[in-house]
């Protein structure tokens, strides 16, 4: 009798090698066509190790300048901002009924997008954006005056009469017109170092409502005055405010109102209306606007006095008795991440050093490439032609008119007779900076505007005649 492991056996041992071959190709075939609806292409493998990079650079800045702060990633997108484990967290949320988190989860591709949109914006109200926007008189018009009586413009007279004070027919001013800009705000933190010749040494400075600039404060917030974001109950004091200053440009945060124009009427300075932009992020009031509308027309954005120590108790002021204010813990952990996307840059006495390396922040090289590479793969995901242009996401487009009033009306002549008006809305394009008239030629002479709410594909795009070469 022949052993079952003689050649009788052989063909048993192929059978099963036979076997398991095949049953390893049919595993595989099912894998394979599992995982065939996540497969990507290879553009979207490179935009996606873009990405990671980013992200990588970003949790190590995070973790260099936050002061304890640390960025989880979660994917080529998102991350998640954490404070460190015993953070006194004592704003109390009424409305949920509970006490203010210590995770905040971003999606750094939607920031991205969001804020390099911002670096070609006009974030002031103009005639041209009532004029090209559909139903901008009759709609939207109505909403930036306070006590209007009606939710429309159906007298568009009446609402002229209302906005012409304050309407400029285009932009006052460009996308990166200055090339370094300080926005301050009012933390009492301000008080613990002496930033005021820095201050001072931008190309322009931003300041919030009230904030008192005098010899009193010099050392520690400057002198120097050029924008100031007011909300409307703060434009109630326009005149002692502004207090004897022509410099200052005022720009009121959300309504208009029919009281403010005999104000207007009486100062020599130039008054806008904001935007109006609502977006909603965990940093908010007239400090982020503030940012909103440096980044419109500056090249560097550095901040002042926003800075929440990690052992938060309330809000202080640099200038008054303290009082709560938004959400802190939320506010510093999205302005980290607005320093280390290379947006904005914090100055805050809580820093070891006054001279900062910013190496660790991203470069403007990367965050272009990133920035190619998240509009790329939304417009993807969207299934819409991958078109990076500036104007993609234009949904109106329109023609400036030829001249057209500026704002103020003709019995104000002598009020601005010594005026600095003209430094802004009648500003020559000779005489802006190189890399403003540049970015305007680039852009094809267009400004872009915001609609409505924090969308990305919204804007109101308004061609202007490109100036003459000869």
């Amino acid at each position: 009798m022949r052993s079952a492991k003689g050649p009788a056996g052989r063909p048993t041992v192929l059978a099963l090698l036979g076997a398991a071959l095949v049953f390893t190709v049919i595993v595989l075939t099912i894998q394979s066509s599992f995982f065939t609806g996540d497969r990507r292409s290879e553009p979207d493998r490179a935009e996606i190790h873009i990405l990671s990079e980013l992200q990588s650079t970003v949790q190590q800045c995070v973790a260099n300048r936050g002061l304890g702060l640390t960025a989880d990633i979660i994917d080529h997108c998102k991350l998640v901002l954490k404070f460190p484990e015993g953070t006194n967290s004592t704003w109390y949320n009424e409305q949920f009924k509970i006490y203010e988190p210590l995770e905040y989860k971003y999606d750094v591709c939607e920031a991205i997008l969001l804020w390099e949109q911002y670096r070609n914006m006009t974030t002031v109200l103009t005639r041209e954006y009532l004029d090209v926007r559909p139903d901008g008189w009759l709609d939207y018009a109505a909403k930036r005056i306070a006590q209007l009586g009606a939710d429309k413009c159906y007298n568009r007279s009446l609402c002229e009469e209302h906005l012409n004070l304050i309407l400029p027919s285009k932009p006052p001013f460009h996308p990166r017109q200055f090339k370094t800009c300080a926005v301050v705000g009012n933390s009492g933190d301000l008080l613990k170092t002496e930033f005021g010749e820095e201050i001072d040494s931008h190309d322009a400075v931003i300041r919030d409502n009230e904030a008192p600039v005098n010899e009193k404060y010099a050392k520690y917030v400057g002198l120097k005055r050029d924008f100031r974001l007011v909300v409307r109950g703060a434009a109630r004091n326009m005149i002692p405010i502004l207090n004897g200053s022509s410099d200052e440009v005022l720009i009121i945060k959300s309504v208009t109102h029919r009281d403010f124009n005999a104000m207007i009427k009486m100062v020599p300075n130039p008054v806008y209306l904001f935007q109006g932009i609502v977006l909603r992020r965990g940093a908010k009031g007239t400090g982020m606007k503030s940012i909103e509308l440096a980044l419109s027309m500056c090249d560097v954005v550095d901040i002042y006095g926003f800075t929440v120590d990690p052992g938060y108790t309330e809000w202080t002021r640099y200038f008054s008795t303290p009082r709560k204010g938004h959400n802190p813990l939320q506010g510093r952990a999205y302005y980290q991440l607005l320093e280390c996307l290379g947006v904005i840059r914090i100055h805050s006495p809580m820093r070891a050093s006054r001279k900062q390396d910013w190496s660790d922040v991203p470069s403007r090289k990367m965050i272009r490439t990133a920035h190619a590479a998240a509009l790329s793969l939304k417009k993807s995901e969207a299934g819409q032609p991958d078109d990076l242009g500036p104007f993609s996401s234009c949904k109106v487009w329109g023609t400036a008119g030829h001249g057209g009033p500026v704002s103020g009306s003709p019995d104000m002549s002598d009020t601005r007779k010594h005026s600095n008006y003209n430094k802004w809305e009648v500003l020559p394009f000779e005489s802006l900076r190189k890399e403003a008239q540049e970015h305007y030629i680039q852009m094809g002479g267009v400004s872009l505007y915001k609609m409505d709410g924090n969308k990305l594909d919204d804007l109101v795009c308004v061609k202007h005649s490109l100036p003459s070469k000869d």
